[in-house]
């Protein structure tokens, strides 16, 4: 399977499948394609792995498309102004992301959720506590907002982040929910009450302009 992404502010994935290659995305996740690629809406692994995913943001169920002969056509749109990144999770190489990052990915490749080990600061944080995990064999797509800046942190080296900055990481880097210390910084910080951080070694990839930042401007008609 080829792809391409073209676009600045509001890219868009393109995939060229051959006979028999699938490409698997959510509900409403397609933008166009080419007449003879055949859809089927499933659950794909069944209702426990439905479940999960829609814990983490995504649909129960997932749209699957086949190319029926070779030279077919489908692309795959944003549903903010950002980035769309690739990774490969081939060979043990998984990848974590923030919640409703999935764009699509190839047939075999695993979705599961990736929960916090911090469990009663992530009850309290919301975004940042449960994320996606993505495994198996292929490439899956993700939706960066904003710019991406990547950083790979040495063993022990850390990054205290927004939550909702934090686009995707590699499993070796730990990712804690902490609480932002003193009252006076909490209650005129404009921080909010958690905040991330990650710990090396590995990447993560970090975006510019999370959906949470966006809502608490539109919330208070401006920036404050």
């Amino acid at each position: 399977m080829k792809h391409r992404i073209i676009g600045e502010s509001f890219p868009v994935l393109i995939c060229e499948m051959d006979r028999g290659e699938k490409m698997i995305t959510q509900r409403g996740g397609m933008s166009w394609r080419t007449a003879n690629i055949e859809m089927s809406t499933n659950s794909t692994g069944g209702l426990v792995k439905g479940l999960k995913r829609t814990l983490a943001g995504n649909n129960f169920f997932l749209n699957h498309y086949t190319a029926l002969s070779d030279g077919q056509e489908i692309a795959f749109g944003l549903s903010f102004p950002g980035e769309i990144k690739t990774f490969d999770v081939s060979g043990g190489k998984d990848i974590i992301a923030q919640k409703n990052a999935f764009i699509a990915c190839t047939e075999h490749v695993d979705i599961d959720i990736f929960f916090n080990k911090k469990l009663g600061a992530g009850l309290f944080a919301g975004e940042g506590f449960i994320l996606e995990r993505f495994s198996g064999d292929g490439l899956v797509f993700i939706e960066i907002d904003g710019h991406t800046q990547e950083y790979d942190l040495k063993p022990g080296e850390k990054l205290v982040v927004d939550q909702g900055c934090l686009a995707a990481m590699e499993p070796t880097v730990t990712f804690n929910i902490e609480m932002v210390k003193g009252l006076k910084n909490i209650a005129f910080g404009g921080e909010g009450l958690f905040l991330g951080n990650l710990t090396g070694p590995g990447k993560i990839w970090l975006q510019t302009l999370p959906i949470n930042g966006l809502s608490r401007v539109i919330g208070t008609g401006g920036k404050s």
